[in-house]
């Protein structure tokens, strides 16, 4: 396949205007968007799955009904199981999470104490004043007030996640049928680069989810480890929940962290070395993603300049908030491809050459067939 020559700066530079237009509509329809990209995760996660069950014999249909038939088989079993586990532990849920608020709250407050013990410029300012007061919310009242609007909003969101298994089942069904309606209109002339261009598109997607998916059991295989190391409960869940939250940039990693940093400091109150053993496990886990497990499973498909890739982030909160801090890169990649193989068949004039012939060819054709029948 044709390696494409990096893009210049103008390419890039109308990439990025583009990028921040198609976030600022991604806000507009994120309702849509998260059960879109939950599908095509799923696409390119069943497809080699599907593929296996054709090369050996199966018709296209009949392979996607059996393995999309087993998938939802399993995944129900995974929701009621999970359903039946979560509310088994509701209750405990709604009293642990002031326990958990007010494990971090002495966690600061033993910091700060062995802060200004060591440098007494920091007891005059007496720093730990805001932390004194313990928390005056029951454990009830402190679920009703932040864990409920939780609770609705997921609810809310049931809908529209019920999208996923069906857009799936019709990209693994009729994904090649529209391919080739698509390419169907395209002139003959640019019928080469359309295919490579489809090429390109579908293979980063795919490199993309697929090595988003095994970055994310990596890190939830690393966090759980070094957890069950230091002893903290639930590490397999917690190191879990904190590779999902990973998927948003830098504010999912802080938040993982927070969480767990939590855990540990409730758990071992008196013993504050492991909640900052905590700490740096995840900077050690993040050590790991930037120089080991990204190259391994994502890579470097996208060619971003560090530079332009926090400035990607930034342009992309400011336009379309949560939405575009976690889209923003991924997206700005996709555009750039298709951009790039814009600007070649703009820039190739052979190509441009034989448009004009093909397109001068057809119309003496036509008038020559209407001086016949006229």
């Amino acid at each position: 396949m044709k390696q494409f020559s990096q893009p210049g700066a103008v390419t890039w530079l109308v990439a990025i205007v583009v990028t921040c237009s198609v976030l600022f509509v991604f806000q507009k329809i994120v309702w849509l968007l998260v059960p879109g990209l939950l599908a095509l995760m799923q696409y390119y996660c069943i497809r080699p799955v599907v593929e296996k069950g054709v090369r050996r014999g199966l018709s296209q249909n009949a392979a996607v009904n059996l393995v999309m038939g087993m998938f939802f088989l399993i995944t129900l079993v995974l929701v009621v199981v999970a359903a039946i586990w979560i509310g088994a532990r509701i209750a405990d849920w709604q009293a642990g999470t002031a326990r958990y608020v007010a494990g971090g709250q002495n966690l600061i407050r033993r910091t700060i104490a062995s802060l200004e013990k060591g440098i007494p410029a920091l007891q005059r300012a007496h720093l730990g004043a805001p932390f004194e007061r313990p928390i005056d919310e029951s454990a009830g009242e402190f679920a009703m007030k932040h864990l409920v609007p939780i609770a609705i909003g997921l609810l809310e969101w049931t809908p529209s996640l019920l999208l996923v298994p069906y857009l799936t089942y019709f990209m693994l069904k009729d994904g090649n049928r529209l391919k080739k309606y698509l390419v169907r209109g395209v002139p003959n002339a640019f019928f080469e680069k359309t295919l490579l261009l489809f090429e390109l598109l579908d293979e980063s997607l795919q490199n993309y989810f697929q090595g988003l998916l095994r970055l994310t059991l990596l890190d939830t295989i690393s966090l759980a480890a070094g957890l069950w190391i230091l002893g903290i409960s639930h590490p397999l869940l917690l190191g879990l929940c904190c590779a999902v939250l990973a998927w948003i940039p830098y504010v999912g990693s802080i938040a993982g962290c927070i969480v767990v940093v939590l855990v540990a400091a409730t758990d071992y109150p008196d013993r504050v070395g492991m909640a900052y053993g905590c700490l740096g496990l995840f900077l050690v886990v993040r050590l790991l993603d930037d120089f080991v497990y990204l190259p391994l499973t994502i890579g470097r498909k996208m060619h971003l300049h560090p530079v332009l890739g926090v400035l990607m982030l930034f342009l992309g909160t400011t336009v379309a908030g949560a939405t575009g801090l976690v889209l923003a890169l991924p997206v700005l990649g996709t555009v750039a491809v298709v951009g790039e193989v814009i600007a070649q068949i703009v820039t190739d004039k052979q190509l441009r050459a034989r448009y004009r012939q093909a397109k001068g060819l057809a119309t003496t054709i036509s008038a020559a067939t209407l001086r016949r029948t006229g």
